[in-house]
């Protein structure tokens, strides 16, 4: 945060009293000169900025209602007005203007922003965009990887890409692409999703024979259509996409899953509506940016971290006592392979090493950074973990889904 620094005064040169200066010259003059002051010379020869009186001083030039100045030859000036106005009077620091913010040069909701999704118009990622930027711009990306640069190279400002569903659990994809990039966790949203069941103009129920989506949406739908007759699966990359592929290729004996705004958007029918599995589905989206906000200790906090541990027992039990032992709850942990070290010898006392996969523990924290907790648990953790990166600090979702 960039410092506020106090109203200066108008800087105004003391007038020390010299012996040069008679008392019979003050006694025959009405309106007394001002005692010579000591010419200032700035020397930078140390590379610091420092002031040295100079050896000479010189009389001051008579004042007739102002000040009086001289140059380097002794030529002097004409005085210098004095204004009759007063000083400026201190000011209450809440009076002063504030600084511009963020919000203040997009909008409170988050008008000329560019946010990112995965998938085409309709899917539940650009709900989950809208959701956390109302009026935003939204640019939609064929892949996860592809919303990912678009923020790193500047043609967005953010990304809302998901992170894990009730039903179906974490999306990985996601986890991994969040070392592999630069990017920084800013937020939160969670969607309750709803799924429809979808098909071109005239199709019912009993003439479907395939249905297609995005793998998650299948597997939270997967009783439901079972029990509708529908057996067989295509898995896609996109909710909206498949809506988009079934209505135009006019497809009579395969419908799909997805949003009823897809369908709007699609002119598709909608044969059935919410048939997840689980009435509540609901998807945690993060929002990414290219700079990390600043944690505050004032409103609810999530803190997200990565880290990865040596061989040895107990290793992991330690890593989450320094949360435990100072009250920090953790809303969730996640273990992915180390892509960067998939192996690590567990045991080489035997001819042929014992090797197991090395993992990455990715864990939320109930605090934010800004509390002097959290930074203590982490500095805890980083002297004996091989590995620690803070992904982001941000605001928990109060939201209802």
């Amino acid at each position: 945060m960039a410092s506020m620094s106090s109203p200066r005064l108008p800087f105004l040169p003391a007038r020390a009293h010299s012996a040069a200066v008679s008392v019979t010259a003050a006694a025959t003059s009405s309106s007394s000169s001002p005692p010579p002051r000591r010419a200032l010379k700035c020397s930078c020869a140390s590379g610091a900025n420092s002031v040295h009186p100079s050896s000479a001083s010189r009389p001051p030039a008579p004042v007739v209602g102002g000040v009086g100045s001289a140059d380097l030859n002794g030529l002097r000036a004409p005085p210098i007005p004095v204004t009759e106005s007063p000083l400026p009077a201190y000011r209450d620091p809440h009076g002063l203007p504030r600084p511009l913010t963020s919000a203040d040069l997009m909008g409170t909701n988050g008008e000329t922003l560019k946010v990112a999704y995965q998938g085409f118009p309709g899917a539940y990622s650009e709900a989950a965009a809208k959701k956390a930027y109302p009026n935003c711009q939204t640019v939609p990306c064929e892949h996860f990887d592809t919303a990912f640069q678009a923020v790193e190279n500047w043609i967005v400002d953010r990304a809302v890409l998901p992170l894990e569903n009730s039903l179906g659990g974490s999306i990985h994809r996601n986890y991994d692409l969040l070392l592999r990039h630069k990017l920084h966790i800013v937020g939160e949203v969670r969607l309750a999703v709803r799924h429809c069941l979808l098909a071109n103009r005239g199709v019912k129920i009993e003439n479907l024979i395939s249905v297609m989506s995005h793998p998650q949406a299948l597997a939270q739908c997967e009783h439901t259509l079972t029990e509708l007759g529908i057996e067989h699966r295509q898995a896609v990359d996109d909710t909206a996409g498949a809506a988009k592929f079934v209505a135009e290729e006019l497809l009579q004996d395969t419908g799909a899953v997805a949003s009823s705004l897809a369908a709007e958007l699609y002119g598709l029918d909608i044969l059935a509506e919410n048939i997840q599995d689980e009435k509540v589905n609901v998807t945690r989206f993060m929002m990414l940016a290219r700079e990390p906000i600043i944690p505050l200790v004032d409103k609810p906090f999530k803190t997200s971290i990565v880290f990865s541990l040596e061989e040895g027992p107990g290793q992991l039990f330690k890593a989450l006592a320094v949360f435990a032992l100072r009250e920090i709850n953790l809303t969730k942990i996640e273990s992915r392979p180390h892509k960067k070290r998939p192996f690590r010898v567990a045991d080489d006392t035997f001819s042929t090493p014992i090797k197991y996969f090395d993992y990455l523990f990715y864990v939320d924290l109930d605090a934010s950074m800004a509390d002097p907790r959290t930074q203590n648990a982490i500095r805890n953790l980083e002297e004996f973990a091989t590995f620690v990166s803070i992904l982001g600090s941000y605001p928990t979702d109060l939201s209802e889904a």
